[in-house]
């Protein structure tokens, strides 16, 4: 089972990649996959932990598309048309979005990993002393 994770994380984040870059080399995107898996491999020891550095990854991924597209976009010219203007606001704002969903996803899941790693998941909750099931009526 960890063996698909790792291919569907590596698999996540190469497509990112190449979404980003567009068109690339196919062995850029070959290697990207392959420093991916290899760092997937030695650094993650979960299911849980797989995800959550190819989240992570894919967010920082998703901050990146932005200024990527703008260093492409500018070119030689001073200015652009208003055209790649809006493309720009389109990827700035779509890529931002994405990628604070994909880091809050992805802390969330390290925030999990850390708490199974420990062994705190199988604790029972303790019980708050303010809440209602606790406090007695009061007789007037």
């Amino acid at each position: 089972m960890r063996f698909l994770n790792l291919f569907l994380g590596i698999l996540v984040t190469v497509v990112g990649f190449w979404l980003i870059w567009g068109a690339v080399s196919p062995l850029l995107v070959l290697g990207w996959g392959l420093a991916v898996g290899v760092f997937l491999w030695v650094k993650a020891e979960s299911i849980t932990e797989i995800w959550a550095w190819s989240t992570l990854l894919l967010g920082l991924e998703s901050f990146a598309w932005p200024v990527v597209l703008m260093i492409q976009l500018k070119g030689t010219s001073d200015s652009l048309p208003e055209a790649e203007m809006g493309t720009i606001l389109s990827a700035v704002v779509l890529g931002l979005f994405s990628s604070v969903f994909w880091v809050s996803f992805s802390f969330g899941l390290f925030n999990r990993a850390r708490r199974e790693h420990q062994g705190l998941s199988e604790e029972p909750l303790a019980r708050v002393p303010g809440s209602r099931a606790t406090k007695k009526k009061k007789v007037v």
